[in-house]
């Protein structure tokens, strides 16, 4: 952007900062108007973001201090930060200072030093927004980012979670970057993904003839006669270099002003490079050099690091800093200096020799280690001096990758990763450093590096080493969906008598573990039975591997009285606290399914909100997407697809944040299975495409069972029943299996027997009766077994009255309406006027309860079939929703539209309802789009409304 000079003339001259171009403005009228329109909508209560960038010196920094000082004077609070080469490593740093400085601190203390959980950074991000959400529910806010090239990991998912969840509010974000600068890859993908959810991207380019020509006529108070505009070329439309160049001649006498005209007096116009540099040299050799070691220290720098890097006093220095400032090169930014300019900053760095500044970023890296505490900023000059084998670096780059092992893993795994490079072959601390790498490797999902780095450690480490390092390698596989070879290394660990106690438990749970994925009982249960017979030779882990085993086999088995035995018992010891915390989510997860399968939906969602909540209290961010898609999964039970969509959703925006694929397919496949149920054949198609593009095996305890079950049913429903067959062919063929998958999705069973006679498979048909039937007499206690038999039996049996067993007892009101509907077809083929009104009576009953639940398919089959019985029905039944207004909001959009509206924040309304707040993050963008708004101001007013016709109408 152009400016007149450094000093703001839009200050002294106090203009329209909502104009598009004034002195000191020029060449950005379409980008600015974007600016206006953010904090204008923010002024109403409506949040939006922008991402600015392009080249160093274009004028981004510029553009977020232009927009800060509008936004103050249109009231809003502002929050500034920015990123730094220097300070990438520790975590959250911009956005922690900006949320400081504007008063909206996040509780005090050091994000490195919490602790607790082997995982924090779900944990520190929440201690960001929490504080964030308060503020920002009081009124409208401007938080801007500068320098996001720089930006820490944890920043980056942050910025990607809390754009969201705090989406409703009246909070606008802008951020920039240089661009090719930094972590591109990831920080592309940042961009991207915000662009997607709605975010305005700027490009800001070098600055054309009309706005050169407004900027010199600003600096020189003329128009500037041709040979003038040539300076343009020579910095290449660089507003920041443009501005420079013009004060820098002008305080030489080489223009000319007459008659409102400028001029160059002589034809010298040095290159752009020479542009900083000149100013450069004309500083005294000891300013300049005084320079060189501040910009060693980074882009802001403290008085106090450069007078102990230079060994002089602070008064010594004073005369020096003056020079510096008067010559622009540095300014004062609260505590510190900093350089004017990024092209500043980095023109005193490249003057320095690379050997002397591998040296100066060596004393910096002494200079910080030596004071003690955190090793993580003399870290980043670490990375830059450190050699092979130089062993004081190597120390100090393992302490900061320990440090930020649970609050950043990715920074960690980089430090540690690179101490390794660094590291001679003979390093005794090697090892060490491997560990470091695998278990940072293996926090951010880089499981196939942290697998190959393992296997290299274990050909390297000593006898006593070893154990540790194969029950990570045990963990790895699993984690990577290769049960088979995770289990191998386990028993092969377990063969050595010489382990400790607590390794020997964790790889027997591991086992254990991989035995469930594999389906592999029989093995499973004999080693589950041996360790339960002894459980004083075997550590609470192991015990609690056995017990989920024994359960899971049991409902395999068809005995759900002891499966639930076993999880209880296994929960007594988890709750006792003496198991590793890998191990407490699972036991519970485990049991909701079985309340699940039972219809127990009410116990079924406190199991998962007990589970939750260890996942984020232990800090098992590897599990964070699990109880929104097992949620998902419960919601769809309930014949809530509305809530089911945004459960799996939000379940499948949590992954995607952090890079667990397999989660990220179960979402998918739930999404698809809720659009098919809606009518949207293509929708579905489109999710399925997506998570066969994911290379990743499921990722959640019945994963493949639901993906199978929901690329069947679309295959069935685009005309293809034996591609249907072929997908579920080993769950009709294998007993064990069938089992699983009908305890699992109970749905099923009515759904295969129909697709197998359909396709002239008697026998399969009859495996699904055969198997509901003995999961029905070994469970008299549990009715929903006699239930899903009666509904299989009228079905292959043609029994009218078991399907009218079936439709009045059937707890899910997608089955119910399914059982009617069989009952139906089956009534109608029987002849007789009698009995075809009885068939409309139960093919309405069908379709009433298939559009009540949005099941828009279903109905569209319901209504075709009464077609042919002469009767026609609606294509839009009284109780279907229409797409928007309020009439459009489910029960559960409603509830949190109520909630909101009474002014509770997302997270506030999230314990109420006992939900995520990134589900109420998406229920909200959800009921935004139906009610046609952008704001919780205009929520509240609709919701006032609302509740007024309703008083109206009592």
């Amino acid at each position: 952007m152009g400016h007149s000079s450094r000093h703001d003339h839009e200050t002294a001259h106090e203009p329209d900062l909502f104009r598009s171009s004034w002195p000191g403005w020029r060449g950005r009228a379409r980008e600015w108007q974007l600016v206006v329109g953010l904090l204008q909508a923010a002024k109403i209560g409506r949040g939006g973001t922008i991402l600015i960038e392009g080249r160093s010196g274009v004028g981004k920094s510029r553009m977020l201090d232009m927009a800060v000082t509008a936004a103050a004077r249109a009231g809003l609070e502002t929050a500034q930060g920015a990123a730094d080469e220097l300070t990438q490593l520790i975590p959250l740093a911009p956005l922690t200072a900006a949320l400081r400085e504007s008063g909206c601190a996040p509780p005090p203390g050091d994000p490195m030093a919490v602790s607790g959980p082997a995982d924090q950074r779900l944990l520190l991000v929440e201690r960001l927004q929490g504080p964030l959400e308060q503020r920002v529910a009081r009124g409208p806010m401007l938080l801007t980012l500068d320098d996001m090239h720089w930006a820490d990991p944890l920043t980056l998912l942050a910025l990607r979670s809390m754009t969201r969840d705090l989406a409703s509010y009246p909070l606008a974000w802008m951020l920039s970057r240089t661009s090719g600068s930094g972590d591109v890859p990831r920080l592309d993908r940042l961009f991207d993904v915000l662009e997607h959810d709605g975010a305005n991207r700027i490009t800001l380019e070098a600055l054309d003839r009309r706005a050169v020509e407004d900027v010199i006529t600003d600096v020189l108070g003329a128009a500037p006669e041709p040979d003038l505009l040539a300076l343009a070329d020579i910095v290449d439309g660089n507003p920041f270099l443009l501005v420079d160049r013009l004060e820098k001649l002008k305080s030489e006498g080489a223009f000319q002003i007459a008659d409102g005209h400028a001029r160059m007096v002589s034809a010298r116009l040095p290159c752009a490079q020479a542009v900083t540099q000149e100013r450069l040299e004309e500083l005294s050799t000891r300013t300049r050099h005084t320079l060189q070691c501040a910009g060693i220290l980074g882009r802001s720098f403290l008085v106090r690091d450069l007078t102990e890097m230079l060994g002089e006093s602070t008064g010594a220095l004073l005369p020096v800093l003056e020079e510096a400032m008067s010559a622009g090169i540095v300014e004062p930014a609260g505590d510190e200096f900093t350089f004017r300019h990024d092209l500043l900053w980095q023109a005193v760095v490249e003057t320095i020799p690379s050997p002397v500044r591998r040296a100066l970023h060596q004393d910096a890296a002494e200079m910080l280690l030596n004071r003690g505490g955190s090793a993580v900023p003399a870290a980043a000059h670490l990375i830059r001096s450190a050699g092979r084998g130089d062993v004081s670096a190597l120390l100090g780059l393992d302490q900061a990758a320990r440090e930020v092992l649970r609050s950043s893993p990715q920074t960690a795994a980089d430090l540690a990763t690179r101490a390794l490079e660094l590291s001679d072959p003979a390093d005794p601390d090697w090892f060490g450093r491997a560990a470091t790498a695998v278990d940072a490797l293996t926090v951010i999902g880089r499981l196939p590096e942290a697998a190959d780095l393992a296997r290299a450690a274990l050909s390297r480490a000593s006898p006593s080493q070893t154990p540790r390092l194969r029950c990570a390698l045990a963990y790895i596989l699993l984690l990577s969906g290769r049960p088979e070879d995770s289990v191998s290394e386990a028993e092969s660990l377990l063969t050595r008598q010489d382990i400790p106690d607590d390794l020997r438990g964790l790889a027997e749970w591991a086992m254990f573990w991989g035995l469930i994925s594999l389906n592999d009982f029989r093995k499973g249960r004999r080693r589950a039975q041996t360790v339960l017979a002894d459980r004083e030779q075997h550590t609470d882990a192991a015990v609690v591997g056995a017990l989920l085993l024994l359960a899971r086999f049991a409902m395999v088995d068809g005995r759900v009285a002891d499966s639930f035995a076993h999880l209880r018992e296994a929960l007594r010891i988890t709750d006792s606290g003496t198991v590793e915390a890998i191990q407490r989510p699972y036991t519970r997860l485990l049991l909701s399914l079985n309340h699940r399968a039972m219809r127990q939906f009410d116990a079924a969602d406190i199991a998962i909100q007990a589970a939750e909540e260890e996942i984020k209290d232990l800090g098992l961010t590897v599990l964070a997407a699990q109880p929104a898609l097992f949620r998902s999964v419960l919601k769809l039970a309930a014949g809530r697809l509305d809530d089911a969509a945004a459960e799996a959703q939000a379940g499948r925006t949590i992954a995607e944040e952090l890079g667990t694929h397999g989660f990220i397919r179960v979402g998918l496949s739930m999404l698809a299975l809720v659009a098919m149920r809606r009518g949207d054949i293509d929708a579905a198609v489109r999710h399925i495409q997506r998570y066969q593009s994911i290379d990743a095996a499921p990722g959640m305890l019945f994963g493949s069972v639901w993906e199978r079950w929901v690329r069947a049913a679309v295959a069935e429903a685009q005309g293809d029943p034996q591609q249907a067959i072929d997908i579920l062919r080993s769950i009709y063929t294998d007993k064990e299996e069938r089992r699983w998958a009908l305890l699992t999705t109970p749905l099923t069973a009515a759904w295969m027997i129909r697709l197998a006679l359909a396709t002239a498979n008697r026998p399969y048909a009859q495996a699904i009766v055969d198997t509901t039937e003995y999961l029905a007499q070994n469970n008299p206690d549990f009715p929903a077994f006699a239930t899903t038999f009666a509904h299989a039996r009228g079905i292959f049996h043609k029994d009218p009255g078991a399907l009218a067993s079936a439709a009045a007892d059937q707890p899910e009101p997608w089955a119910r309406a399914s059982a009617a509907e069989d009952l139906g077809v089956l009534l109608f083929a029987t002849s007789g006027a009698a009995v075809s009104e009885k068939a409309v009576e139960r093919l309405d009953e069908a379709l009433d309860g298939y559009e009540r639940i949005g099941a828009l398919w279903d109905a569209a089959r319901v209504r075709a079939r009464l077609r042919a019985l002469g009767v026609r029905r609606r294509h839009w039944a009284q109780s279907q929703r229409p797409a928007f207004g309020w009439d459009s909001l489910t029960d559960t959009e409603r509830a949190v539209a109520d909630l909101i509206a009474r002014g509770m924040t997302n997270r506030q309304a999230a314990e109420r309802m006992f939900l995520s707040p990134h589900t109420v993050s998406t229920h909200l963008r959800r009921i935004f789009g139906k009610l046609d708004i952008a704001s919780r101001a205009e929520l509240a007013r609709i919701v006032a409304e609302e509740r007024s016709d309703l008083r109206k109408g009592a």
